[in-house]
């Protein structure tokens, strides 16, 4: 079999899994975009695929990621997963999501590609779902890399076949959603995928800063302590820097010397 998971910490706690069942022996594979953010109008298109790298590209500029951007090739990913599949009629391929949006967002952009597959590809949603922590306690976790290794044993029994009908209207809730072409995704229960617009966050975002400067890091851990905004590190700064072509922020320090550097503040009307 193959499994697909969505984030890369996921990797890691699967094959630990894996290392302690042989049942689950098999290639895991990583989905990389984060499609619960961006432009994804026309995104199997190469206008809109290009449009989408082009945004990515503006958002990683001045972050410790600028360079992984090549490493993101999640169409040869799809490609050469179809390729084997079609070579070995007897591949099965496992998706496992967490019940956040990047995960059910990478699900639906990638099922519809997978649908001739019908029966050779089942799918595992921890959707709500109790587990036992480190420390004995249950608890419902959001990601898979939450998930303790043993644990995943038990996880493997939810396993189902992707229904015909779920190959059928799943693809045209994503078509939806790519009409649409909202900025964000937010997923609000079971595979409920809803668009907001890019600017969504910045009322809750500006209420964290005042006219003192605030430092990047200390921001970013009061975005994820006090928020409940689910969106990542860079996705944030990409909407500070926009707030502050807007004038509605002041920065302190240079993006060209890196985060540490950086400070923001409100800018008094």
């Amino acid at each position: 079999m193959t499994h697909i998971v969505f984030n890369d910490p996921d990797i890691t706690v699967l094959q630990e899994a894996i290392d302690l069942d042989s049942s689950l022996h098999g290639l895991i594979i990583q989905i990389k975009d984060d499609f619960g953010v961006g432009p994804i109008m026309n995104i199997y298109e190469p206008d809109g695929f290009r449009q989408r790298r082009n945004w990515w590209q503006e958002v990683l500029e001045f972050t410790p990621y600028a360079d992984q951007l090549d490493l993101v090739n999640d169409k040869l990913t799809v490609h050469q997963l179809i390729k084997q599949l079609t070579e070995d009629i007897n591949l099965e391929v496992w998706i496992w999501m967490g019940q956040n949006h990047h995960d059910v967002c990478g699900y639906y952009w990638l099922m519809g590609q997978l649908k001739d597959f019908q029966g050779r590809v089942q799918v595992l949603y921890l959707n709500n779902l109790p587990f036992i922590n480190e420390k004995g306690g249950i608890f419902y976790p959001t990601h898979l890399h939450q998930i303790l290794p043993k644990e995943f044993l038990k996880a493997k029994k939810l396993a189902r076949p992707i229904t015909l009908s779920e190959f059928e209207l799943d693809p045209d809730e994503w078509n939806k959603l790519c009409v649409e072409n909202g900025f964000i995704r937010i997923l609000e229960g079971g595979k409920k995928i809803v668009s907001k617009p890019a600017n969504y966050h910045d009322k809750e975002l500006l209420g964290l800063l005042t006219d003192e400067p605030q430092k990047l890091s200390k921001f970013l851990s009061t975005v994820y302590s006090k928020t409940t905004i689910k969106a990542s590190d860079v996705f944030i700064i990409w909407r500070l820097r926009i707030l502050i072509s807007e004038g509605k922020l002041s920065v302190d320090g240079s993006w060209e010397r890196g985060w540490k550097e950086i400070g923001f503040s409100i800018i008094k009307s």
